[in-house]
């Protein structure tokens, strides 16, 4: 009898976790006239996006209504070309004297063409252009020998961006760097830690974006799989997937960080299949569960928004 209570019970328990980490969508918009999503940022519940080769940002509410946009480069085409787009690719949301500004970030993947962040004030669309050579050099000398900014979040010591491997160079890495990197280049403090183990080359998942929860202290990036071998060149779209890090603030001098979960979005839903997605924003971080948008870039000059509760933390 006392068996049969103890397995009864934990029956009970065993199901009651399942429910607490159950992973939904719960919206899709696809944005057919706006190009190339790849960074994406959540204040003040509004929604920033850009593309990586768009000429305007653009700014949507929580059910993905456009509401804005903001000018950001000179253009007549929908899409900038290759050859000569800055590569706008990671948004973060930095708090500066009780003003929120919006950091964009290009991925500095070509030449110096791509070695720009802006600082954007989003109430006023005024925006300040900044290079970042000196920046970038000094990451390519400590170790990332293919650099691909993708992801940019603020972190309370300071920014950690990611940059993006591939099949060639099949290293993703995280750069814990100073809160204003860009006005001291020469002396911003730089801490670069691999992310992710990849067994299988083949398969490289590379980090596409991030962001930073300082409630739970948890890390959520983006990656996918992508059959390219270089950092400039698009391929033909594999899986997505959701990595999770907690306690990463205990790990900010570590060499080499792990996941603790990996989520296959597809799993979470079948409309993720065939989706490349580029970035993620966390709209909501209560205590039982995670709010997040996700953008996907289908290479063909669309985008697609998606709002998922991914994961349920138990108590």
């Amino acid at each position: 009898m006392r068996l049969f209570l103890f397995i009864f019970f934990a029956q009970i328990i065993v199901c009651s976790s399942c429910k607490e980490e159950r992973s939904y969508l719960k919206k899709v918009t696809s944005l057919i006239a706006y190009p190339s999503g790849s960074g994406l940022a959540y204040s003040d519940n509004k929604v920033y996006m850009m593309g990586d080769d768009a000429s305007f940002m653009l700014v949507t509410d929580t059910a993905f209504k456009i509401i804005d946009t903001i000018h950001f480069f000179p253009s007549k085409e929908k899409r900038i070309a290759k050859n000569v787009k800055k590569d706008p690719e990671a948004l973060a949301i930095l708090n500066k004297n009780d003003t929120a500004l919006i950091l964009v970030v290009g991925s500095g993947s070509s030449d110096t063409l791509r070695n720009y962040c802006w600082l954007l004030n989003p109430l006023t669309k005024q925006k300040i252009e900044i290079r970042l050579d000196i920046f970038y050099q000094r990451l390519k000398e400590a170790g990332i020998r293919e650099l691909n900014i993708e992801g940019a979040t603020a972190i309370p010591s300071g920014i950690l961006l990611a940059s993006r491997g591939n099949k060639a160079y099949p290293k993703n890495h995280l750069i814990f760097t100073s809160k204003n990197f860009w006005e001291n280049q020469s002396l911003a403090n730089i801490h670069i830690a691999t992310i992710g183990i990849q067994k299988d080359t083949t398969q490289f998942q590379g980090v596409s974006g991030l962001d930073y929860s300082p409630r739970k202290d948890l890390l959520f990036l983006t990656v996918s799989t992508e059959n390219t071998y270089n950092a400039y060149e698009d391929g033909i779209v594999g899986k997505s997937f959701l990595w999770v890090i907690k306690d990463l603030t205990l790990k900010q001098n570590y060499s080499a960080i792990n996941p603790y979960k990996i989520i296959d979005l597809e799993e979470v839903d079948p409309l993720f299949k065939d989706q490349k997605i580029e970035s993620v924003t966390i709209v909501s971080d209560i205590k039982n569960g995670d709010e997040l948008i996700f953008v996907a870039d289908n290479d063909k000059g669309g985008s697609v928004l998606f709002k998922a509760e991914i994961i349920k933390e138990k108590d």
